[in-house]
């Protein structure tokens, strides 16, 4: 077959692997189907609904939950014992499917696939989280000496990656929003419990200051409150069911959950998650929600105190409704795939 990429390459199918741990880092891989979708495409990626839900149509392979901030939350033999069998299981996916490539967003869950991937020289393709605006992961300053190639997705990264290729997907959506119903959907995405959102939000049902209906998607082993209807997981089609109707989304500040209930048209309020309350490794999902909010998208709570406040201006604000486009972002990874398939 033949790709355009400026002039006709000769191409052939590649065994091309992505790779993106749960929540937004899948969610972004699923968006580039325009690019792996022409290939002989697996995936590798933790055990989640979303992942559950791609099983279903493409192959996927469940790796454990790694990443090195286990250790800074007061849990390091968790962390070693986690990155030990999730190093074997790499090793057993890639020994078993030999990719020639891997695109990958991260973030520690997939090192190793990314290591034993390019050790049995697979090209590497690393684009840098949607959920970076001003500093580079971990995951991704750790794993670049890895990576054939390097993509950005905020302009400010250029000064650490000045090579690599900058990709700006946030675009406003126009056209009708979907019929809402008097619905609140609070998430904590697809990785880690968050207790302290699920917590926030039936303390503000309590006090009256939430008179719609509640459902809470709250996580394995999250908190479940008296008098709010609670799920641990979602298949992510009922997810999408659930934001489509949802007139107010209270969620954690990963980017994955925030795209996709703007563009559900939701009002969106996000608690981010933050390392000195233990929901999180590090803080950056301050840094993401500042960056939508910065853009009138949604509205920030950072704890208990200021849910009501959030819940009031996101309900007098106008909804809004935006999207990732990953289009040229995809259209590169096409020509990059097309031009080693070749070679």
């Amino acid at each position: 077959m033949t790709i355009d990429v400026g002039g006709p390459v000769a191409a052939r199918r590649m065994r091309l692997c992505m790779a993106g741990s749960g929540g937004g880092h899948l969610r972004q891989l699923l968006d580039l189907e325009g690019a792996w979708g022409r290939h002989d495409t697996f995936f590798v990626s933790e055990d989640s609904g979303l992942s559950r839900s791609l099983a279903e149509r493409t192959p996927v392979y469940f790796v454990d939950h790694f990443a090195a901030g286990q250790a800074r939350l007061g849990a390091p033999l968790k962390m070693c014992l986690a990155g030990i069998r999730n190093f074997v299981q790499s090793a057993r996916v890639i020994l078993k499917r030999r990719p020639d490539a891997v695109v990958t967003t991260g973030a520690g869950s997939v090192f190793f696939t990314v290591f034993w991937a390019r050790l049995l020289g697979a090209k590497i393709v690393l684009v840098e989280s949607f959920a970076r605006f001003e500093s580079l992961s971990a995951f991704a300053r750790i794993a670049a000496p890895l990576a054939h190639e390097r993509v950005l997705q905020s302009p400010a990264l250029s000064r650490f990656w000045p090579d690599a290729q900058v990709f700006d997907p946030m675009r406003s959506l126009d056209g009708p929003r979907p019929k809402k119903e008097a619905l609140l959907f609070a998430t904590v995405g697809a990785t880690l419990p968050f207790d302290r959102l699920v917590r926030s939000v039936a303390q503000a049902a309590a006090e009256g200051e939430i008179p719609e209906r509640i459902v809470a998607q709250v996580g394995v082993g999250g908190a479940r409150p008296e008098g709010v209807e609670c799920h641990d997981t979602l298949p992510f089609d009922d997810m999408l069911a659930m934001l489509d109707r949802a007139d107010i989304v209270v969620c954690h500040g990963g980017t994955g959950s925030l795209i996709t209930a703007l563009r559900a048209g939701c009002r969106v309020v996000a608690m981010p998650r933050a390392f000195s309350d233990g929901d999180h490794y590090d803080d950056h999902q301050l840094e993401i929600t500042e960056a939508f909010a910065s853009r009138g998208l949604i509205q920030i709570a950072r704890g208990p105190d200021d849910l009501p406040a959030a819940l009031a201006a996101a309900r007098a604000a106008p909804p809004m409704m935006a999207t990732s486009d990953p289009a040229a972002l995809s259209a590169y990874i096409t020509s990059l795939l097309a031009r080693w398939s070749a070679a």
